[in-house]
């Protein structure tokens, strides 16, 4: 019997051990408590992509006001277990923001519905995001599809469409891809979503500006250097979230992504106070000095680069 009170001491320890160090294991939790104490900040959910080689959730941002989280922009793999680390409620947002249909960028949306079922919310929830052409659904279509009551494969969840059964209704806004002129996509009493068309080879995709007050802060989104009309929406910003997810090597695929140069090219031009770096995986962050470098010789503010649930206080 004695083997068994040693494996059961081993255990108390174990158990000890990591209950005693979660403080410092876990700084994500002051990152945390800083946005939902701060007026106005910007957290960062999921600082990753598609490939799975990061140990980071895929793209998700969300804007705290007053202590609630307000803007949910992107909702990617990992994205809702964030949402929760955050100490967010669903309850609180006024709108999700989707760039686009790619799935690092919404795979979430089933995950964070089910969610939704378990809170008092009863409000509309508005979700924006693009428009169709030959390879994608637009966002209505999508979400649409998704909950479908009789052919959707999380049907189950279909009274969101309607708001019945205790669930909150969501309600689709579909958004020009191509249009380069920014347009208001939501306002209320306390905040504004802009939003324009950008480039990300044939996926059709939004880029976005959240004005909180006085406050401006910008997410590209996944965008080419060829999105024109995104530089002069998000001019002056105090946060501008910016896709790192190539090296300057990989030209085969800047008609999808910014080169490192062309990341500073646009903070040249759009003139943020603070250019956060996102959308990180090995393949960008393999030659990450290269890449400072070469965004830095073009833009002369502040850059950071970010990692899951960073928090950047504005007020």
């Amino acid at each position: 019997m004695m083997w068994r009170g040693a494996i059961l001491a081993i255990a108390m320890i174990g158990f000890v051990s990591s209950a005693g160090c979660s403080s410092s294991e876990e700084p994500w939790k002051a990152e945390s408590e800083r946005c939902r104490k701060a007026g106005v900040a910007l957290q960062v959910l999921g600082s990753g992509g598609p490939i799975p080689d990061d140990d980071r959730a895929s793209s998700g941002y969300l804007i705290w006001h007053q202590g609630k989280a307000k803007v949910l922009v992107d909702l990617g793999g990992g994205v809702v277990l964030r949402f929760g680390q955050s100490g967010a409620s669903i309850d609180d947002l006024d709108v999700v923001a989707i760039s686009h249909l790619h799935a690092d960028h919404i795979a979430d949306l089933p995950d964070f519905l089910k969610g939704g079922y378990f809170t008092q919310r009863r409000r509309e929830l508005p979700i924006l995001g693009p428009d169709s052409n030959e390879r994608f659904l637009d966002t209505k279509a999508f979400v649409e599809g998704l909950l479908n009551p009789t052919e959707g494969p999380f049907k189950y969840l279909s009274p969101y469409l309607t708001g019945e059964s205790g669930y909150f209704k969501i309600t689709p806004k579909v958004l020009s891809s191509t249009n380069k002129t920014p347009v208001r996509a939501f306002s209320n009493d306390a905040l504004t979503v802009d939003a324009v068309g950008i480039h990300h080879g044939t996926i059709p995709s939004i880029g976005y500006l959240v004005t909180v007050g006085s406050f401006k802060i910008g997410f590209s989104g996944d965008q080419s250097a060829e999105s024109t009309g995104f530089a002069p929406m998000v001019k002056d910003a105090d946060l501008l979230v910016v896709h790192h997810a190539i090296s300057e090597s990989d030209t085969g695929i800047q008609s999808l992504h910014r080169l490192p140069s062309q990341i500073g090219d646009l903070g040249a031009a759009a003139n943020p106070k603070h250019l956060i770096l996102s959308h990180n995986m090995q393949r960008s962050l393999a030659k990450l000095e290269e890449s400072l470098k070469l965004i830095q010789e073009r833009y002369k503010g502040k850059v950071d680069v970010a990692k899951d649930l960073n928090c950047y206080v504005l007020k």
